[in-house]
């Protein structure tokens, strides 16, 4: 029967073995894990740490892709609009004067 760990107590079994206070044989019968399933999360969480200082720049430049998108999207409905106008005022025959 396979056991089943929570992240918690995955993280916690992986703090251990980033401490090296005690060495992987010693770490794995006391909580019932196959040494080689114990590198594999420790493997994962070293792999993912770079991720975790990077979230922000991630995010950031997540932001400014939306808000550059936005602002073309924005700057398209205003030649759209203009060229709206302009053709009302011809057919309308009334001269709008430029501000």
């Amino acid at each position: 029967m396979q056991k089943h760990y929570t992240a918690e107590q995955k993280a916690k079994i992986v703090i251990e073995m980033l401490a090296e206070t005690k060495t992987t044989a010693q770490i794995s019968p006391e909580y019932g894990v196959h040494p080689n399933q114990l590198y594999h999360w420790k493997a994962q969480v070293v792999e993912g740490i770079p991720g975790l200082f990077g979230k922000g720049e991630k995010a950031e430049r997540e932001k400014q892709a939306a808000q550059e998108e936005e602002r073309e999207r924005l700057y398209a409905e205003i030649g759209r609009l203009t060229t709206q106008v302009s053709w009302l005022e011809k057919k309308s025959g009334i001269q709008h004067e430029p501000r």
